[in-house]
């Protein structure tokens, strides 16, 4: 007797399988990431990131304009810090007439629907090139933690509507929400870069930003690419701390850490999509091994699939003029 069981009954026509779709993804599911310099006039490709650019904050309201047109859910900001502003104590992560602090008022002026996520970091303010403070070759946890809380406190002023700690320290979230609390931020949310890898997929990423450690690697506080279950420790070390929103970094090299974070927390899931990513999927179109399109929509569609409630991706723009 034939068996009666046929899955393909639900494939049977575009519309059908639209209605059956279990996965769904929104332009509002999207995060792009700009990176920003200084002066006026600029846009400065990134050779190892094709089709992404450096933007001095006046050519960059046309991205900012084209984000809320498409419905994006928000933007996250990189700043490109001339060496002659780096010092070893990262002073310029905390001047409030820097880069970072006149794009957020810009935005919050300008472009008030449009979520600004912050980068709470020091590396590329660090002539160390680390995302910590460094003394003797070691980078110090609970000074850089301080220095953590003073960025996301000048950030909130300016109106961020969340800080992302993405630096791995211990303690951070908790020491920024007390920090922020204190102020009266009690609106401001926190991302946390929760799972944070040290991976090999930021090299462009460093490109851009020109951030690359001077010495050393980051491998004693981001974490080792071997552990999943670590990453739940982390998890609950941030919900315990007052994290928003938790994230996996890189996406598509760890889906199963996406999934689990989905099933062990009820705040929102969010997922780097990381430069590495991006430029895998640009030179493998370019040299014609897949439709680039597809490509972008099915790496999406998968780290939706594993959890994620909202990506962090370079092709926000094109996937949401492509959902449209």
């Amino acid at each position: 007797m034939m068996n009666s069981l046929r899955p393909r009954r639900l494939r049977t026509t575009e519309s059908l399988r639209e209605s059956v779709a279990e996965t769904v993804l929104r332009p509002s599911q999207l995060v792009l990431p700009i990176f920003l310099t200084e002066g006026s006039g600029k846009t400065e490709a990134i050779l190892s990131m094709p089709g992404v650019s450096r933007f001095s904050l006046d050519q960059a309201i046309a991205v900012f304009q084209q984000a809320v047109d498409l419905g994006l859910g928000g933007i996250a900001l990189f700043p490109k810090v001339p060496e002659a502003k780096k010092d070893s104590a990262a002073r310029e992560a905390f001047n409030k007439d820097g880069l970072i602090p006149a794009a957020i008022r810009l935005l919050k002026k300008d472009f008030p629907s449009l979520t600004v996520f912050a980068d709470i970091a020091l590396d590329p303010y660090n002539s160390d090139g680390h995302d910590g403070l460094v003394r003797n070759g070691k980078i110090l946890n609970d000074e850089t933690v301080d220095a953590l809380a003073k960025q996301a406190l000048l950030y909130a002023r300016c109106g961020a509507d969340f800080v992302c700690p993405s630096d791995m320290m211990d303690g951070r979230i908790g020491a920024i929400r007390e920090a922020l609390d204190e102020e009266g931020f009690t609106d401001t949310g926190i991302l946390s870069y929760c799972a944070k890898y040290a991976s090999c997929f930021y090299g462009p990423f460093r490109d851009a930003l020109d951030s690359a450690p001077r010495a050393g690697d980051k491998k004693t506080y981001q974490m080792d690419p071997r552990n999943a279950r670590e990453a739940l420790r982390e998890l609950e070390l941030d919900l315990e701390e007052g994290a928003d929103i938790v994230m996996v970094k890189p996406a598509g090299a760890y889906l199963d850490v996406i999934h689990e974070f989905r099933w062990n927390c009820d705040i929102p899931v969010a997922a780097y999509q990381v430069s590495g990513e991006y430029s895998m999927i640009q030179f493998g179109a370019e040299h014609g091994l897949f439709d680039k399109g597809r490509a972008i929509e099915e790496s999406l569609i998968a780290i939706r699939r594993a959890g994620a409630d909202l990506i962090f991706t370079y092709f926000a723009v094109e996937m949401a003029k492509r959902l449209s």
